[in-house]
């Protein structure tokens, strides 16, 4: 894993910390100098994300409130939401290019299960924004960083290797 992807995993706590040291302008100062830098390799979803997050890093900016830093996630989930949901009404949906990467060939029921996996990120990335949002809103720090930097990749998780788990499940009563 590269080291800048490895602190936006763990922006919440860089966010906590760098507040003990910083006011919020400057740490959104320096996130957004990051974020540019990110910009410039950038591909794909990612693009539909990072202009979202630098609006919620520039509101910290202008402003000096810490809001902007905790609504970071929420952007990312909502840039994602979008993506997604954009593709499944454009071109072809999100999951069915992941897939093809590894099946270019894939079958009609393919496309279908594709599709409807689609579907359930988007669903996912609506109530991981919503409760995000929450928690910036109105959770303490603590819990605004435990979710947003622990309990949020556990559930993206879950739903990947659920998703895993019921796919080699289809396909094996398939065959």
């Amino acid at each position: 894993m590269k080291p800048g992807a490895l602190l936006w995993l763990l922006y919440p706590l860089a966010v906590v910390l760098g507040l003990k040291w910083l006011s919020p302008l400057t740490l959104a100062l320096v996130l957004l100098a990051l974020l540019a830098l990110r910009w410039r390799r950038a591909q794909g979803v990612e693009k539909a994300w990072l202009p979202l997050a630098a609006l919620a890093l520039g509101f910290s900016a202008v402003s000096g409130s810490a809001l902007g830093l905790k609504l970071y996630p929420v952007m990312v989930n909502l840039g994602l939401l979008g993506a997604f949901s954009w593709s499944l009404f454009h071109g072809m949906p999100v999951i069915e290019r992941l897939a093809r990467l590894r099946e270019p060939d894939l079958p009609p029921s393919g496309v279908a299960y594709t599709r409807k996996v689609t579907w359930l990120w988007c669903g996912f990335f609506l109530v991981n924004g919503t409760v995000a949002l929450g928690t910036a809103l109105w959770a303490s720090d603590a819990v605004w960083t435990l979710y947003n930097g622990a309990l949020s990749y556990v559930l993206i998780g879950l739903l990947l290797a659920g998703e895993w788990c019921y796919r080699q499940w289809i396909l094996h009563k398939a065959h």
